[in-house]
């Protein structure tokens, strides 16, 4: 078996199909845990169920744009290549298509903490696992209910939470600016992972270490017999397998390509800051309503995550999101002080119904799916990787994944 991609989706994968009794060959031009998974915000998060494209965002969207500290970004030389894409997206922007895909995001997302602690069970990754509740940060009352339908989906998807407001909110975050005084508390299956990239490091020496290879190179294309797909195209030459599985994240549409195949999928260029040794940090990890971002309190750093790009996947980093979040942070803890700095930007996968991609594709033998999970990868990954690993190993999985099929495009 071959898996193509060494992010949370992929190294879970490989490890799951090597406890079904397969050999696995776990494949990336980088080494494991070194793209996306590194710089998610490293959340644990069942409760975000809810897309980008909510009822009323096309009107938004403008505004976003001009915003100077809004959460999204785009390149507008990038445009005419992305409007495909961009109107199909935008095209999800009604109730009906917002409740199909909350109601299928929420069983990828669903027990993620339990998830990820089986995935790791008995592994040193499982020690970068954490319980933490998870917050949404509201100015007021007022903005929290401006959002009717997004509480009522979690709602009707059986996402619990609980409510905090004035003085409440100053004892559960007295880091935060008194100008927020509104939150809404997920407690059950939330937590994070305190250093994704040696989280999956672990996960993939784990994976050597039992019998499995682990190889850093280029995957440029496919090796075909007829419709069946029978291995992969390197850098360093063709590697053979009877199954492959491609869960390459954001590069995973432009790898199939080369097959021929369209998969409707843009990259959300995301961005990171990491602020160590902070003179304040939050108590839970936190969802800023009125930023878009996520601040995740980690060992000896807090994370700042979130904003969106569109941009492609060739292009370096942008200067404004990073800018963004700098000020936003200001806003947010007044007064917190820091020893220094990083920066990070990486690529979502976001398909253009905001669906992960999961399964084989129609005439195509010996390939499967296991990508797109646009902003809950690490979240989903674990679950993902075991229905996966169940599908190629002739297991029936125990949910539907028809909703997820590249075919439905």
């Amino acid at each position: 078996m071959i898996v193509v991609g060494a992010g949370i989706v992929g190294t879970a994968t490989a490890l799951y199909l090597q406890r079904l009794g397969k050999q696995v060959t776990l494949v990336d031009r980088k080494a494991p845990g070194e793209g996306t998974s590194f710089g998610s915000g490293a959340i644990l998060v069942p409760s975000s169920i809810i897309p980008v494209t909510v009822p009323g965002l096309i009107k938004k969207l403008p505004g976003m744009l001009s915003d100077p500290l809004g959460p999204v970004y785009l390149r507008w030389s990038y445009l005419p290549r992305t409007l495909p894409w961009l109107m199909r997206y935008l095209g999800q922007c009604t109730p009906e298509r917002t409740a199909h895909i909350a109601r299928h995001i929420a069983p990828m997302v669903a027990e993620s903490l339990d998830e990820h602690r089986a995935l790791a069970s008995g592994t040193a990754a499982a020690s970068h696992i954490h319980a933490r509740s998870y917050a949404f940060v509201y100015r007021n009352r007022r903005q929290f209910e401006a959002d009717p339908l997004g509480w009522e989906l979690r709602r009707e998807n059986g996402i619990t939470w609980r409510t905090l407001e004035g003085d409440a909110v100053r004892a559960e975050e007295p880091a935060l600016s008194p100008d927020y005084n509104f939150l809404t508390v997920f407690d059950e299956q939330h937590g994070f992972i305190d250093a994704p990239g040696d989280y999956i490091k672990a996960l993939a020496a784990q994976l050597a270490a039992d019998g499995g290879s682990v190889l850093e190179t280029e995957v440029r294309g496919f090796v075909r017999d007829g419709p069946r797909v029978t291995g992969i195209e390197t850098a360093t030459g063709p590697i053979m397998a009877e199954s492959t599985v491609v869960a390459a994240g954001a590069w995973s549409a432009r790898l199939l390509a080369t097959l021929g195949v369209k998969i409707p999928m843009e990259t959300e260029r995301g961005y990171h800051l990491d602020l160590f040794e902070p003179s304040v940090m939050p108590n839970n990890a936190l969802m800023i309503a009125d930023g878009k971002f996520v601040t995740t309190p980690m060992p000896s750093r807090l994370r700042l995550a979130g904003l969106t790009e569109i941009g492609g996947l060739d292009a370096g980093p942008s200067r404004r999101p990073i800018e963004t979040l700098e000020a936003r942070l200001k806003i947010v803890f007044p007064g917190i002080t820091f020893t220094r700095k990083s920066e990070w930007m990486g690529h979502r996968p976001a398909p253009a119904d905001s669906l992960p991609i999961l399964g084989p594709i129609s005439g195509l033998d010996g390939l499967v799916c296991a990508f797109g999970h646009h902003h809950v990868g690490l979240t989903s990954g674990p679950r993902t990787a075991r229905l996966i690993a169940d599908m190629v190993a002739g297991r029936q999985p125990n949910i539907d994944l028809a909703p997820y099929s590249p075919d439905r495009f």
